[in-house]
């Protein structure tokens, strides 16, 4: 059953493909909503001088991506659906709103929203990893570089917002 822990081996490994399809989902969605503007339009944003290349993202997020399949996954392994509840349902929300931002700053080029967006997405990401803390310190710190990362994306989206 899924919202007890796994009990066998091959449980334990459905459920990390099955937290890498999710984590990895939200991924190409992103991905998706990037690459309708990231060419065109983004290129004509001003945006500051510590803003990385466009080399850097896709590997940056391909691995937080990685990072946070096996962090929700030692959660989950360790308390199953029941006993974690609320800390995964926070990792659901994060999820869905680091979905939401691509689609609100790259898919909709809203920017002003985008940056609403990743700050709600920073709080979620915060209560996560408080979450996930009191069940497995490991999975909490596997959270951290995201944490770290989503802060300097938010200076970035909020400097492009406040120049353009």
């Amino acid at each position: 059953m899924i919202s007890a822990p796994p009990t066998s081996s091959r449980a334990s490994f459905l459920g990390l493909i099955g937290f890498l399809v999710l984590c990895l989902g939200v991924s190409w969605i992103a991905a998706w909503a990037t690459s309708t503007s990231v060419g065109t339009w983004y290129q004509t944003l001003a945006k500051p001088d510590f803003t990385p290349g466009d080399g850097v993202f896709a590997p940056v997020w391909l691995t937080l991506y990685i990072v946070m399949a096996l962090a929700g996954w030692r959660i989950w392994r360790k308390e199953g659906l029941a006993g974690a509840g609320v800390a995964l349902t926070l990792f659901v929300v994060q999820l869905a709103l680091n979905m939401l931002w691509s689609i609100w700053f790259f898919g909709m080029q809203q920017i002003g929203w985008a940056l609403i967006d990743i700050v709600l997405l920073w709080f979620a990401i915060a209560a996560t990893i408080v979450a996930f803390w009191r069940i497995d310190v490991f999975a909490a710190v596997l959270l951290l570089p995201y944490l770290a990362w989503v802060s300097f994306a938010t200076l970035l989206n909020y400097e492009i917002w406040r120049l353009n």
